[in-house]
């Protein structure tokens, strides 16, 4: 394999063989390259296997502009800076030049120049894939100069030019990502005028800067993001440029949680010293990713803004912080996440939505507690029975002498705090005080040991205070948040579980329910 590197004049490169092609034909090739390699072209992104990969690659192979669209938190930057490994790993281009042109095909008058004056002998250099992408955030101050460029003063003070020179333009960011990727982080949020001045570019490959009849057709693959709440509240895209735009991919948050631990895992930020002081249980990262989906789904939580998936990696990381602080005020040095550890998340979750007008009136505090416990009684009933399954029917006809009631699991729990009992666990506390504390329920050791043979003492003291919240969520018990202390109680008395249960006059009762 030649070694381009060592190539420094026009004349070597063409001795070399080397055969200059497009940035999408670029793209396009070694995508396909990969493909039958049956290599992963977007390492790294889960959850798109099936939607908006294959529809990227059909982009690609296609040699299209895209325009990712989806709310915040879909990847849609990440997997536009992804594209740059699907680029050549270095590409020749003219020594000195601001907009890298090509030695084959120069486009700026210093390059034309360059090559008039040395001919073969004319110096390139080489530049490698990760300087060949730009990305610039669409914000309502970003102007033509900035993007396009404009004439500078300066420069033509400096080289003694007049505004008739074209060598006094000062080029934008997209001439300066020639022969590169430039993507526009969303888009609507750019000014109509400025839009406009994307027309050319788009459709025909060259540019307009104040006047210059210049004709550089430049050679760019565009990615745009969008999400499509800004279409209402801040701007849109113009429908003349959306439709220079060959394809719009769709992208979405992920569809189930084995999906969405995935990512989290990948993306949170955790200490090698707090991954070995911290055990983190498959319990408690189903209940964060849980927060999530009831988040996408709440009434409380303005669907168009979106939860991204941010809001999961903040609270992840939240919630081992919070395991590691209690273990060093109790300078234990092993702990686990608790449930009553998911309180330190709430500081992840108001950051990371967006409430409606009720959700307001509730307050971000007493809505992400909402979303914990939406979540938790969500989560409850794929490792214990649901209380909403075990409610009574009223029987139809008569029961033969045979059949007996399904028995309740959580009768002997009930019962321990229709007693007068209650537990309090306080959320910086020992875990030692905290497993003594659980085991005094009763009942509540015998349920986890019934449905989980193998847990160990701390997964079985996990699960127990699982069972309190779970219980707590389907109003069996009652569950208080007083600061710094969770305070679980009966719910006011025995009639009030009959109540809970559903119990009606006409049900069958047992002796066994009262006892």
């Amino acid at each position: 394999m030649t070694d381009y590197s060592k190539i420094t004049t026009l004349g070597a490169l063409k001795k070399s063989g080397y055969k200059s092609k497009s940035v999408k034909e670029e793209i396009r090739d070694n995508l396909i390259a990969k493909i039958q390699s049956k290599e992963n072209p977007f390492s790294g992104i889960y959850g798109y296997e099936d939607t908006v990969i294959p529809d990227t690659e059909r982009a690609i192979l296609s040699r299209h502009n895209i325009l990712f669209l989806g709310l915040r938190g879909q990847a849609k930057t990440r997997i536009a800076r992804q594209m740059v490994e699907l680029l050549d790993e270095y590409i020749p281009v003219v020594a000195g030049s601001e907009i890298n042109d090509n030695p084959f095909h120069p486009i700026s008058k210093y390059a034309k120049d360059q090559l008039a004056e040395y001919g073969d002998e004319m110096p390139i250099t080489w530049l490698h894939r990760s300087e060949r992408y730009g990305e610039k955030l669409a914000t309502p101050d970003v102007s033509v100069a900035d993007l396009i460029g404009d004439i500078d003063p300066i420069k033509a003070a400096n080289l003694r030019l007049n505004f008739a020179d074209e060598r006094v333009i000062h080029y934008g960011i997209i001439p300066r990502s020639n022969r590169g990727i430039f993507v526009i982080n969303e888009i609507p949020d750019l000014q109509a005028r400025i839009q406009v001045s994307l027309f050319n570019i788009l459709e025909e490959g060259d540019i307009q800067i104040r006047g210059f009849k210049l004709r550089m057709p430049l050679d760019i693959l565009f990615v745009f993001t969008a999400n499509p709440e800004d279409y209402t509240n801040r701007g849109s895209i113009v429908t003349p440029l959306k439709d220079r735009i060959q394809s719009q991919i769709l992208t979405h948050y992920p569809k189930n949680i084995e999906t969405a631990l995935t990512i989290t895992e990948q993306e949170a930020t955790i200490l090698p010293q707090q991954a070995e002081k911290v055990n983190v249980s498959d319990l408690i990262k189903r209940l964060i990713e849980q927060i999530a989906f009831e988040a996408r789904n709440n009434e409380y939580v303005d669907k168009k803004s979106g939860v991204s998936a941010r809001l999961t990696i903040a609270a992840f990381e939240n919630a081992i912080s919070s395991a590691e602080r209690r273990a060093i005020i109790f300078k234990e040095k092993q702990t686990q996440v608790w449930i009553s550890d998911l309180m330190g998340t709430i500081p992840a979750i108001t950051g990371k939505i967006e409430l409606v007008y009720e959700g307001e009136q509730e307050g971000p505090y007493q809505v992400a507690l909402h979303l914990i416990d939406r979540a938790i009684r969500a989560q409850f009933v794929q490792y214990f029975p649901n209380p909403e399954a075990l409610k009574k029917k009223k029987p139809v006809g008569k029961k033969s002498v045979e059949e007996k009631p399904e028995d309740n699991p959580y009768k002997a729990i009930i019962r321990w705090f229709d007693a007068g009992n209650h537990i309090d666990l306080m959320t910086d506390m020992q875990d030692s005080d905290k497993i003594a504390a659980l085991y005094k329920v009763d009942g509540l050791y015998a349920l986890v040991k019934k449905y989980f043979h193998y847990a160990n003492e701390k997964e079985n003291a996990l699960l127990m205070e699982f069972v309190l919240h779970g219980l707590a969520g389907y109003s069996l018990i009652s569950k208080k948040m007083l600061d710094g202390k969770i305070e679980f109680k009966d719910l006011m008395g025995s009639m009030m579980n009959l109540n809970a249960m559903n119990f009606d006059d006409d049900d069958e009762l047992n002796e066994d329910d009262f006892n």
